[in-house]
């Protein structure tokens, strides 16, 4: 995508998570000032692989959690886990006992600072409470490669506020999504689930242009103002928590009618499961051999991953006829990535 008005170049993941930096003409990443050097735990191709299956373990906790549940203890509970975990390493890393790695710290903020990461906190609130609701009530299998389709939404966004512009490759695997996502919808069919007319098809969609309009933000807050990427994971998964609050307070006061909490270990794995996936996919991008188009690419195995799991775990029907789709929006992904 070749920059075009003065905007910042690229296009992030849109997950919820931070973006990919753009690569540079001869493909390689350069590593900002502000992460500094760290030894890596592993080549940055076996971290981008694992990262995927991390994330795929994420889909697979998060259906797991909210089937036939409440969501939003589990959204406020998932978002505690994390939390506690950063809290924790916030605390020893104040402490002189301990010496954590670079890739752990987390800098100093002044209250600007803090009200951008508390905004991030309230773009990802929004995108999971809708991707959280209709995921319970749709199959993983459907769910899941729809919202693999952040990359592209987050493309489009690049092109109206960013002022870029796609490259060929880009404009086919936009062109390839777009015809499998169409192919996914006639599968879901099959299931009573007709795309342009199910509630949840909708709330799907919100939670992804949501998860894509946080991927642009993050593009500004990591390359723009400064931010560290363990920064940006702290303080945002902390604030999330006390955006849940006064709504699971709602939910156990019955302000509203509400469906039975039950409490699963899958809500820890869909906390820890994000936080490794997350960590492994910054660790690949640390490393300055990294092609970021293939990080990106091979992230998107997590797809494949969530929709094994749902066929196996789950018993979800209409294997065969989704398979091909599948591969499809994941192939069309990968080139609006590559491109």
């Amino acid at each position: 995508m070749r920059g075009g008005g003065g905007g910042a170049r690229g296009s992030g993941e849109a997950h919820g998570g931070a973006p990919a930096p753009r690569h540079v003409p001869n493909r390689r990443l350069r590593l900002a000032a502000a992460e500094g050097t760290s030894e890596h735990f592993m080549h940055w191709i076996v971290a981008s692989l694992l990262s995927a299956l991390f994330l795929g373990f994420y889909d697979l906790s998060t259906k797991h959690a909210v089937r036939d549940n409440a969501v939003l203890p589990v959204l406020f509970f998932a978002n505690v886990c994390s939390s506690l975990v950063w809290l924790t390493l916030l605390a020893l890393d104040q402490s002189a006992a301990v010496s954590l790695p670079v890739a752990l710290k987390v800098d100093d903020l002044t209250l600007v600072q803090h009200l951008q990461l508390l905004l991030k906190s309230a773009i990802v609130a929004s995108s999971w409470l809708c991707s959280y609701f209709a995921l319970k009530h749709l199959p993983l299998s459907l769910a899941a490669p729809v919202r693999a389709t952040g990359p592209m939404l987050t493309l489009f966004g690049a092109l109206l506020v960013l002022g870029e512009r796609p490259t060929w490759l880009e404009f086919v695997g936009v062109g390839v999504t777009l015809a499998s996502f169409f192919g996914l919808s006639l599968a879901g069919a099959r299931e009573g689930i007709h795309f342009h007319k199910n509630q949840w098809i909708a709330w799907l969609l919100g939670g992804t242009l949501l998860g894509a309009v946080s991927g642009l933000y993050d593009k500004f807050l990591m390359a723009r103002a400064g931010f560290t990427a363990s920064t940006v994971q702290c303080w945002f998964s902390i604030y999330l928590a006390l955006i849940f609050l006064p709504l699971a307070v709602g939910w156990k006061l019955r302000w509203w009618p509400r469906n039975v909490f039950h409490w699963r270990w899958s809500i820890v794995g869909v906390s820890l499961a994000l936080l490794v996936a997350d960590f492994l996919y910054f660790d690949a991008l640390r490393d300055p051999d990294a092609l970021v188009s293939l990080v990106s690419s091979l992230r998107r195995g997590s797809t494949l991953v969530a929709f094994a799991g749902s066929m196996w775990l789950f018993k979800e029907l209409n294997g065969r006829q989704k398979i091909v789709p599948v591969l499809g929006i994941v192939t069309g992904i990968v080139l609006t990535v590559l491109g």
